[in-house]
């Protein structure tokens, strides 16, 4: 396996770049044309017209469009996303506390959902127009077609209210809050790391339930995609050969068509993966999960448009970055794409 050249990689990086850039203008523009004032959010939209003035020419917002621009983008190269206005505190602070919460939630999910698409979507290929591949069809199909938050409502009465099989909403029960100190931002890490195994399963209690639901969506997408990977390849001339010579089915998928499909699988599992971390949102409202989700919709009701454009902007380039990784390791497994663009 030949390594990716400088050149390539260096292409890569500056598209990454350029992307990002396009992002920030994008999301800076609809963040000032949008009907929210976060003017009137400070200081009360019964202020006097002199004190909003006054205001708007401290937050800047009476300059040209592209001054203000200039001088968000110099603040976010420096680390300042600006203040929130729902908490007072810098948003990049904010942030630290917010993000480790969903990317817990979106990593535990997307772990339950490659273990669960990826065999599903070998053995629904296998077993081709039977019975068992029509189920796992429609299993697929209602993870895909049913919202997220409808299992959420669901899952939260079934599970919790009714058999009280699952943790209730947040993170941990009120009385376990506050008692791990923030390590990695990971609180099932973090519980593990300093020995505290009682909060640990109480921790795990509460977020199986919400990453059970965002990995089945999340599984139905994996699952076809494993299931279109692997009909094509079952007509190639090594499956012939090695079902000729006498090889086990299940040999075949896990021997030789799983590590020929896994190149195109590490791409739809990025894009997975940065689609729960989108995804999440809904699902943080419904189980009242303390991330970034939550933080953005509680920010856009007040208009607090430097917490909402912060959580964009470090979503966006999560996905985007989870990309440009995958195209990266796509390179350098398959050599006949290392001239292709991202």
């Amino acid at each position: 396996m030949k390594e990716l050249s400088v050149s390539e990689l260096g292409k890569r990086i500056l598209q990454l770049i350029v992307s990002l850039f396009i992002l920030l203008c994008v999301t800076f523009v609809i963040g000032r044309v949008l009907p929210a004032d976060p003017v009137g959010a400070i200081v009360g939209e019964l202020a006097d017209p002199a004190t909003l003035a006054a205001m708007r020419s401290r937050l800047g917002l009476d300059l040209p469009l592209y001054q203000q621009f200039f001088i968000y983008l110099t603040g976010l190269l420096h680390g300042d996303f600006g203040n929130a206005i729902l908490t007072g505190n810098p948003v990049s602070a904010d942030m630290k506390q917010a993000f480790p919460a969903t990317l817990e939630l979106a990593t535990l999910a997307v772990i339950i959902s490659t273990f669960l698409g990826v065999p599903l979507g070998l053995i629904a290929a296998l077993f081709r127009d039977t019975f068992v591949d029509k189920f796992i069809r429609v299993i697929a199909l209602v993870g895909h077609s049913i919202p997220v938050f409808w299992f959420g409502i669901v899952g939260l009465v079934i599970f919790y209210a009714g058999l009280n099989w699952a943790g209730g909403p947040g993170r941990v029960d009120v009385f376990y809050e506050g008692m791990v100190t923030p390590q990695t931002g990971l609180l099932l890490i973090d519980s593990l790391l300093q020995g505290e195994t009682e909060i640990f399963w109480n921790a795990l209690s509460h977020i199986l339930l919400p990453a059970l639901i965002l990995a089945y969506a999340a599984m139905a997408y994996i699952t076809r995609m494993t299931r279109s990977f692997t009909l094509e390849q079952l007509n190639q001339d090594y499956v012939i050969a090695a079902r000729a010579k006498g090889v086990r089915p299940m040999r075949t998928l896990t021997g030789h068509i799983l590590p020929n499909i896994a190149v195109q699988l590490i791409t739809v599992l990025a894009i997975s993966y940065g689609g729960l971390l989108e995804g999440a949102v809904v699902t943080e409202i419904v189980f009242s999960w303390p991330g970034i989700g939550q933080y953005m919709t509680n920010a856009l009701m007040i208009g607090d448009m430097n917490a909402v454009l912060a959580g964009t902007i470090i979503i966006g380039f999560v996905f985007m970055l989870l990309n440009f990784l995958a195209d990266v390791a796509y390179a350098l497994l398959d050599p006949r794409t290392r001239e292709a663009t991202i």
